[in-house]
This record gives structure tokens, sequence and C-alpha cells, in this order.
């Protein structure tokens, strides 16, 4: 494997986790004036956001995959699927990963976890059925470069900490109760505390696009070296394209929270296409043709 290490990535890594860390400092300090009152309320709200803060790293994997309705399996139920993926995992240089299936007709793939032993690689029905082995091949390593690259860890948290001011945002009226410090007394203290929250949630939000759309093209340079065959990726992501816009907008529209972490974005409507989270398809098809070329020459 002709792999090289992207320091494009791990520069906007590192900025977009210093960032982050700066925005999550901000939004606690803020939460903490407005909706707490006193010592008691001070420490049961920190231990209450550390401790979600350390359920979500460590356990990122589990709940992703339960949130997805994916299931783990084992090589007896997807034997194809599995060798495929150990093999890729000895290409890649990374510990074989957890293996889980969603049975759903949207023909989707995604990586989570925290780190490379601690990894996860899911695949629906609907993409097993769709692509050839090669095909399927380059989706895989695709979602196994992202374990390589180690991106999974910080679009975890950037997604854990939208989603803290998203339910503040859309539950603030129950938070607080009224309570406040100073001028934070009564419902002024909530609707600043609200307000704070739609703000982080909007930044938090830029930084996970603009990091994630990188993120798509990095890991589909890391598929081709991890393949060799920068044109079964390009034609998968042709394929389930194609399929994508075929779906009832019914399925998994509830789980579109999570485009970030798909290989191919679910699509809802002009706004949706406008603030994705990837690339488009076609530039990243014509960036792996660029790579069969130069893997030619």
């Amino acid at each position: 494997m002709n792999w090289q290490a992207d320091w494009g990535l791990r520069f906007r890594m590192f900025l977009t986790m210093f960032l982050l860390f700066a925005l999550y400092i901000v939004f606690a300090g803020v939460l903490t004036l407005y909706l707490t009152d006193g010592a008691g309320s001070l420490f049961i709200f920190g231990m209450l956001f550390g401790g979600m803060s350390l359920v979500q790293y460590y356990y990122s994997d589990t709940l992703t995959l339960k949130s997805m309705g994916a299931k783990t399996v084992s090589a007896d139920e997807y034997p194809q699927l599995h060798s495929s993926i150990e093999r890729l995992s000895q290409q890649a240089d990374l510990p074989k990963p957890k293996v889980a299936v969603i049975d759903s007709q949207v023909p989707n793939a995604f990586a989570t976890g925290r780190n490379q032993k601690n990894a996860a690689v899911a695949v629906t029905t609907g993409l097993m059925s769709t692509l050839d082995r090669e095909e399927l091949d380059g989706v895989l390593a695709h979602e196994l470069a992202h374990v390589k690259n180690r991106d999974m860890m910080v679009m975890t948290i950037a997604s854990f900490l939208s989603t803290i001011a998203f339910m503040i945002v859309r539950w603030g009226a129950f938070f607080g109760g009224g309570r406040g410090r100073g001028g934070g007394r009564g419902g002024g203290g909530v609707m600043v505390a609200i307000l704070v929250s739609l703000l982080v949630w909007i930044i938090s939000y830029l930084l996970i696009r603009a990091l994630s759309r990188y993120r798509e093209y990095a890991a589909d340079r890391g598929a081709a070296a991890i393949t060799g065959n920068p044109s079964a990726l390009a034609s998968a992501l042709m394929k389930i394209s194609g399929r994508m816009d075929k779906v009832p907008k019914d399925d998994m529209r509830e789980e579109a929270e999570m485009n970030a972490f798909f290989i191919i974005p679910i699509k809802s409507g002009v706004v949706g296409r406008l603030f994705s989270t990837h690339p488009p398809t076609d530039d990243r098809i014509e960036q792996l043709r660029e790579l069969e070329r130069e893997m030619t020459v």
C-alpha cells in the first residue's frame, strides 16, 4: 500500500479540535451561569455534562450503531463481507474493526469509533445488493481510510456538541425553571442560554461541514491507496448516487443528522444539498479518475 500522510487533513483536524475546545469551554460556562443556581446544581450540571461527554467518547461506536439500527454480525452470517474487511484491513495495516449490517434498502455505509482499535464499519443490505465485489471493496476501503486517518473522533466530538446545543435550543423552555444568577433570573436567563446554544450549534455545524468535506476527499484517496483501484470506488459512487435519488423520502430520514458519517449523504431538498457535509459526487469521481490516470502512468 502506497499510503501517504495527509497533512492537510491533520492540520484541519487540529484546528477543528482547538476551536471546538474553546467553544466547549464557552458553552459550558454560559450554561453554568444561566441554567444553574448554587454550588449544588452547578456540581450536578458539571457531572451530567462531563458524564455525557465520557459516555459519548467511550461508547460512540455502540451508540452510533444502535441509533442507526445496525446489528453486529459474525463471519458465519456474512462470510464474504467479513472476508473483504479482514483483507482490506490487512492491506491498510489496521486491526479488523467490528462489522455491522443495517437492514435498509438505502445503499450506504459508515465507520465509527474513537480510535483504530475501537472502530466499527457498517453497511446496509441495499449497498451489498447494489454493488459488485470490487465496488464494495472500494466503499469498505473508503471507510477504513477514515479509521486510518483517525478523523472519526473529531467528528464524534463535534457531532456531540452540536447535538447538545440543538437539544437546548429545542427544549430550552424546560431548562432552568426560571432560575439563574443575577441578570439571568427569570425567563431572560433561559433565553440567553438558548441564544448561545443556537450560536454554538451553528458554529459546530459549520466546523463539521468544513472538515467533513475535506475528509471525504482524503478517504477517497486513502481507498485508492488501499485497493490500488480508484475506478472501483468511482463506479460505486455513481451507482450509490443514482440509487439515493430513487429511495423513498421517508427511508432513514430520521438519521439525517448522521450525514457527516455516510459515504453519500442523505439529501433533503435544495437546502440540504447547499449545506451538505459532503463534496459533490462528480468532484469526488473526477479526483478518483485523476488518481487512476496517475497510477496508469
